[in-house]
């Protein structure tokens, strides 16, 4: 069974979502014997934002020279996504939304004919057999009864994009309010790792 582990966040040993994602993928790791991990860092190797070049590549057209080893970093972080069958996703919410690291790296895995395609149905997600677990981290409170919930477009989005590609098995860990301040942070920090504790097996 293969994981693959991507962080966003761009505070390093300062990320409360990096702790968060690193606690998940202990337990998944002590909890299945074999478990082979692969981690990808998207703030310290960031993934190019996509151009005209890279969609005319993507319809044909000759890649460009200088084009050629980024669309290679493409394929590999495609073929990374589609050997896993855990994906563990830290993805901190910046200025109401996803980091623009974490979007290139989406932009790199939502691709027609390999993870979704269009049909007379409609589109057809051709991910499903994954198990995806995100860990969130926002600064302030979010969630369905705040004044703030029409700003959230961290766990709003990604369901959408994992549901997009056919990802049924799609599980959240939240630490909410951490800039609130330091009380806060540590009570959000302490309660996102026991969930990560409580996950169940691969």
């Amino acid at each position: 069974m293969k994981l693959l582990h991507i962080d966003s966040s761009v505070l390093g040993s300062h990320s409360v979502s990096r702790v968060v994602s690193a606690a998940i993928v202990d337990r998944l790791r002590k909890a299945t014997p074999g478990l082979q991990t692969v981690y990808r860092d998207l703030a310290s190797t960031p993934l190019a934002h996509l151009s005209g070049l890279h969609l005319a590549a993507a319809q044909g057209a000759a890649p460009e020279a200088a084009l050629q080893q980024d669309l290679a970093a493409g394929q590999a972080v495609l073929e990374e996504f589609l050997a896993a069958d855990i994906v563990v996703l830290g993805a901190p919410m910046y200025n109401f939304t996803i980091p623009s690291q974490l979007k290139a790296w989406i932009d790199r895995i939502l691709v027609a004919g390999k993870t979704f395609k269009y049909g007379a149905q409609g589109v057809e997600g051709l991910a499903g057999d994954k198990r995806v677990i995100v860990a969130i981290s926002r600064g302030g409170f979010y969630g369905a009864d705040t004044p703030a919930a029409p700003g959230e477009h961290v766990e709003t989005y990604l369901r959408w994009v994992f549901g997009f590609i056919g990802v049924k098995n799609l599980e959240f860990i939240s630490a909410d309010g951490v800039q609130v301040g330091p009380e806060q942070r540590e009570k959000a920090l302490h309660g996102a790792l026991q969930a990560a504790t409580n996950l169940a097996a691969a």
